[in-house]
């Protein structure tokens, strides 16, 4: 599967365009770093047409997406009343018709669980969604988005164009059947089984509308897929996790998508998508976890102690979106100290095994223990 922007590539090759401009402030943004991508979604929507233009612009980029200048080629929107002194070569209805040779799935934002949230969490649902619809430009198209089983109070609090997007009012289900999907994937974090390619031909991706894993909503989104199985529709179940584990994979309904399109459309693996999106938030709840795998108990001089290798900060910074202060900080509050691997290895050859109260303890005896301790 291809980007939006990528598609307008192929157009510009084949019609001999190595670089466009644009005579428009605003289309695309000169800081962006996707401005093939936007200039795309400008004609789709029917803003404006690619032209031939008179004089060189000033300022261009090429189909890398790098800025140079004298294109002979840009954007110009349909309003812009130099627009009838140029030569028209694409259009909106070009991109179209290149986009109906190929299928594409939806994205569903399922709100089927609504009403069980707090005033506070339907802020955020409607924040994230409204993110979402900046996620899926980035990659595809805003119809590519779907919000179902939308009601007046959602549509009061999404800040963003609904008419922009496939919103819908009615059950995720109904507006399957009607666009004839009879396949889907559903991302739960409950599910057995990871995401993988093989998944990819469904008609469609479902994400719950919400987030349940912990409190009263624990466990809500495979109800989803009981709704959609009921009617005939198959499901399946499907968890992003990294490395086998669903902590530290970002749980915001928008980074989702974006992950999820980082596979799909991309072609990312798992773990390097995750990577490409986790927060050093979620980060440290992945860390949190995994550090005890790595403890060892030291009974220095009468004094008990949690020591784990300083070096397993270079380990994980390789597959978690952690800083040195993140590592530091989780150290403190598991009350472990961090030592290098060497002087991990002299004091296991100056200790002796012994169990104590059922844990195996490296017993140092010893009137002062002088230690390297990095966050004491």
């Amino acid at each position: 599967m291809k980007k939006l922007g990528d598609i307008l590539k192929e157009i510009l090759r084949e019609k001999n365009i190595k670089k466009v401009g644009s005579l428009s402030r605003r289309v695309p943004d000169r800081s962006s770093d996707k401005p093939l991508q936007e200039i795309a979604i400008a004609l789709l929507e029917n803003k404006g047409a690619i032209v031939r233009v008179n004089e060189p612009t000033t300022i261009a980029w090429d189909l890398e997406g790098r800025q140079t200048n004298k294109a002979l080629f840009a954007y110009v929107p349909y309003n812009s009343s130099h627009l009838h002194k140029f030569e028209i070569i694409i259009t909106g209805k070009d991109l179209k018709e290149r986009i109906s040779q190929s299928k594409w799935p939806y994205f569903v934002i399922d709100l089927m669980h609504w009403d069980k949230h707090t005033e506070k969490e339907k802020k955020k649902v409607a924040l994230q969604a409204s993110q979402s619809y900046g996620v899926i430009r980035d990659y595809l198209w805003g119809n590519r988005l779907v919000l179902t089983w939308v009601n007046e109070e959602f549509k009061k609090l999404a800040n963003f164009p609904l008419d922009k997007i496939t919103s819908y009012d009615g059950p995720t289900a109904e507006f399957l059947k009607k666009e004839g999907i009879n396949e889907v994937v559903l991302l739960d974090p409950w599910a057995e089984k990871d995401l993988s390619k093989e998944d990819f031909s469904v008609g469609a991706f479902i994400i719950g509308g919400i987030v349940d894993t912990g409190g009263t909503k624990k466990k809500t989104t495979p109800k989803i897929g009981e709704e959609l199985e009921r009617v005939g529709i198959k499901v399946k179940r499907r968890k992003i996790s990294l490395r086998g584990d669903v902590i530290g994979v970002p749980d915001r309904i928008n980074l989702i998508l974006e992950l999820l399109l980082k596979m799909v459309v991309e072609d990312r693996d798992m773990d390097k998508a995750i990577l490409e999106v986790q927060s050093p938030l979620h980060a440290k709840w992945r860390l949190r976890k995994e550090l005890p795998k790595h403890k060892i108990r030291f009974l220095i001089d009468g004094r008990k102690f949690l020591i784990v290798e300083m070096e397993l900060f270079d380990e994980y910074s390789k597959w978690l979106n952690i800083r040195w202060e993140d590592f530091v900080q989780v150290l403190r509050e598991l009350g472990f100290v961090a030592l290098e691997r060497k002087r991990i290895h002299h004091l296991n050859k100056i200790s002796i095994p012994r169990i104590i109260n059922g844990k195996l303890y490296r017993v140092i005896l010893l009137k002062r223990a002088e230690m390297l301790c990095y966050n004491c």
